[in-house]
């Protein structure tokens, strides 16, 4: 099994660098503390990462809720 993953830098939008979401890194965080996006896990003490098929599933049903 390859699991890809994600990070943050990635999928938040930044200054001159276009992520996968169209959002900020503060939003992204926002949203983790709230419950509204894919919990992150830890590969180390210092780096972050998301499952990337969480992250898909994620946009997928914003997309369908907002095609409603």
């Amino acid at each position: 099994m390859s699991q890809r993953i994600i990070r943050v830098a990635e999928l938040a939008t930044s200054k001159g660098k276009p992520g996968l979401l169209p959002v900020s890194p503060a939003t992204v965080w926002r949203w983790v503390r709230a419950g509204q996006f894919p919990k992150p896990f830890k590969l180390s003490e210092s780096v972050t990462v998301w499952d990337a098929a969480a992250v898909e599933e994620f946009i997928a049903k914003r997309a369908k809720g907002a095609a409603q």
